[in-house]
């Protein structure tokens, strides 16, 4: 797409030619390293620079100047990069075989230029029933081609209007997707819109639209989108409502306006019933009402199945207990003795504790009891490698909570108020995961007389969403709580389990990899003064020590948790090179969205999708890439599940992930960086979420004052969330919402 080209100056050269290979482009700045082939050289030469689209067998005219990189070499930095389609064979088949239409890939395009040389485009457009004859392309091939060439010709009319606003050839495909043939008349009416219905496009980029078009600064549409603005970004630090005069101090500085304008605007919001007003510890706050809402139908439905009795007849529980002990190759602890008869005679509890404390024992104890005695439970966690631990550790099957509440395209469930749980009994484990939207929506299945056991590890980072449920109930004592502290001799034996604990406690775990107990140490920590140290160490690690030495295979059996996705240590960086070495993109991968996916690579879901029915966190194995075909499959556990290539800014590498993406998850071995390059994220709870995530094995990589650090250092950033004092003091909500 061509662009506009600044006027020379003396110090800036002008290249030609044809792009050859899109190294790297990110679609939201258009970075991009392009391999282009200029006339009369013999080597394809690197062009670093920016485009909105960019793709192979395109013609090249950029300006800018040739410089020498000290990593990568002579390469050719642009200023100015206009791209126009391909005028010859060759650039046309590359053109067509780069991934772009539908039903044309490297195969397909050969054939196409073969049969049509130069006019092949014109064919396509004009005489699709051409197509047919080309050996191979069938009628629906053909009207798949036609197609998908014409809705690349819509949206390059999309992309002229957005491309001139600043928006990437990803987003417009992602706008055109949504609102169709309307997308140039929605976005000049509000722009900010965008930023509502568009994944991938925030505020700031709604924003620069908006600018172009002509909205005023300050005129109100812009005020009121970034109130709304501000308060999103809070949930995604966990905030489910900002103080008042914090939401009007950030939304002044944010768009350059009055303070008097952002309370205009958080006077209309309010009255339009989209914010809402309430006190958090006397601090007048601002929350989405949606949210707000949330958090009072939580309180309310937890109090409301706490009030009755349990769905099961009243049990001799005493009994119960030694009978399911003599069952038992060892003899119940005697805190679990009292948390299984209090499981036994509440309707809603909860139980927390660390690694070791007999959390699973109890669990498969009270739920055999209950078994025994014609309940019906239902077993969930947020993640679904959480619900297979959950499952392995129980022997009762287990569902992630989005599949047991039966997820629908849209966000919507199967199970709710009105259609509740077929379950007498329900337990959720690893509840620290749960933000306020999926307990609500949790809380809305489960029938008024079934039970509820909710358990997890308040000690470990909250939820990545909004609020911080599972701490607030338990520090709330609105419902029972069961806190197990009794390490088991066999878990202190671990090295894992003594130093988490350590950790946790504030105390410096032991750096000597000497274990707690006989037998082989499964804590190490290996010394590197820097980060670059660190992640060479943790390359060699992951792809040579442990496989030698435990004979596990470093794809399946290894994770790299970082604190960070920043730096020589974090998640993007450790997540390339781990690629690289562990399974390097040979010709089948696609390039999309800054990282190339190919068959064999290990890849997370990022965003829940209802319609594919994988969630935040999910972790599969790419199979089959169809370039023909524009689609990528991705096996989740024994599911298959297809990605169109344009949809692929869903998933991400997954050799190296954050702490809080690992959250629910357990591994036979992990490896973690700490080092003093992630001070922001060095937090005791972060180190210790990441320890307890080893199953066999846990790799310190980094330096012992970074370990300090981490373990010193209390996470004292507050949420803003009213859950506790509605649970404590009661709620508004009403009755018809719950």
């Amino acid at each position: 797409m061509a662009g506009s080209t600044p006027p020379s100056e003396p110090s800036l050269e002008r290249i030609h030619g044809t792009v050859e290979r899109v190294t790297f482009h990110h679609p939201d700045t258009g970075f991009c390293v392009l391999q282009v082939r200029l006339p009369h050289q013999r080597d394809l030469m690197p062009v670093v620079g920016h485009a909105s689209q960019v793709v192979p067998g395109e013609y090249l005219s950029a300006q800018g100047r040739w410089v020498i990189d000290r990593q990568y070499g002579r390469q050719f930095q642009a200023v100015a990069i206009e791209l126009t389609p391909p005028h010859t064979v060759a650039g046309m088949q590359k053109y067509l075989g780069s991934g772009w239409i539908r039903g044309i890939g490297p195969v397909y395009a050969k054939r196409l230029v073969e049969a049509f040389g130069t006019q092949v485009f014109e064919v396509i457009e004009e005489h699709p029933e051409r197509l047919r004859d080309v050996p191979g392309i069938g009628p629906r091939r053909a009207l798949s081609i036609r197609r998908g060439w014409q809705d690349q010709k819509i949206i390059r009319d999309i992309m002229l209007f957005l491309h001139s606003h600043g928006v990437s050839t990803a987003q417009a495909v992602r706008i055109f997707k949504t609102y169709g043939d309307d997308a140039i008349r929605l976005v000049r009416e509000d722009p900010y819109r965008l930023a509502r219905d568009i994944r991938g496009i925030g505020f700031k980029t709604a924003d620069r639209i908006a600018k172009q078009l002509g909205v005023d600064d300050q005129a109100p549409i812009r005020v009121r989108a970034g109130v709304s603005y501000a308060l999103l970004e809070a949930t995604g630090a966990g905030h489910v409502a900002l103080p008042l005069a914090d939401l009007v101090g950030d939304t002044a500085d944010l768009l350059a306006v009055p303070p008097d304008a952002v309370k205009a605007a958080i006077d209309h919001e309010t009255a339009e019933g989209r914010i809402v007003l309430f006190t958090i510890k006397g601090e007048p706050c601002i929350a989405l009402a949606a949210l707000a809402h949330q958090e009072q139908v939580i309180a309310e439905r937890l109090k409301m199945l706490a009030r009755g009795k349990p769905p099961w007849p009243a049990l001799d529980v005493d009994q119960a207990i030694r009978r399911a002990e003599a069952q038992l190759p060892f003899a119940l602890a005697p805190l679990q003795k009292v948390a299984i008869q209090q499981a036994l005679t509440s309707k809603v509890m909860a139980i927390t504790g660390g690694p070791g404390v007999g959390k699973t024992t109890l669990l498969k104890t009270a739920i055999g009891i209950l078994r025994a005695h014609g309940v019906t439970p239902a077993l969930a966690a947020p993640t679904g490698r959480a619900a297979k631990r959950l499952a392995e550790a129980t022997g009762e099957p287990a569902k992630t909570i989005h599949r047991l509440l039966g997820g629908r395209p849209g966000g919507t469930f199967q199970y709710d108020a009105r259609h509740p749980l077929n379950a007498d009994l329900v337990v959720v484990d690893e509840c620290s995961m749960i933000d306020v939207p999926l307990m609500y929506h949790l809380l809305h299945a489960i029938g008024p007389t079934a039970a509820l056991w909710l358990v997890g590890d308040g000690d470990q980072i909250p939820s990545v969403g909004p609020g911080q449920v599972f701490r607030d109930i338990l520090n709330s004592a609105a419902i029972p709580v069961v806190r197990l502290t009794n390490v088991f001799r066999q878990a202190a034996q671990s090295g894992i389990v003594f130093n988490a604990h350590r950790i946790n406690q504030g105390v410096m775990p032991n750096l000597e990899g000497t274990p707690p107990g006989e037998g082989r140490s499964d804590f190490y920590f290996v010394s590197a003064e820097t980060a670059a140290e660190a992640a060479d160490k943790i390359l060699r690690l992951v792809a040579e020590r442990i496989p030698r030495r435990f004979g596990w295979d470093p794809l399946r059996d290894v994770q790299v948790l970082c604190p960070m996705n920043r730096g020589d240590c974090g998640a993007y960086h450790l997540n390339q090179r781990l690629q690289d070495a562990l399974n390097p993109p040979g010709d089948e991968a696609v390039e999309r969205f800054g990282w190339r996916f190919g068959p064999g690579d290990k890849v997370m879901q990022t965003v829940n999708d209802y319609d594919k029915e994988v969630f935040n966190g999910d972790v599969g194995w790419v199979t089959d890439v169809n370039a023909d075909d524009h689609i990528l499959i991705v096996r989740f556990d024994d599911r298959p599940v297809e990605y169109d290539f344009a949809d692929l800014d869903a998933l991400i590498p997954a050799y190296a992930t954050t702490i809080h993406k690992a959250q629910g998850s357990e591994y036979p071995a992990v490896v973690i960086p700490v080092v003093t390059q992630h001070y922001p994220m060095l937090k005791r709870n972060l180190l210790y979420t990441a320890v307890t995530r080893a199953k066999n094995l846990v790799v310190l990589v980094g330096q012992a004052r970074a370990v300090a650090i981490a373990v010193h250092t209390v996470d004292s950033e507050r949420r803003w969330s009213k859950l506790k004092e509605w649970l404590v003091e009661g709620s508004t909500a009403p009755l018809s919402d719950l």
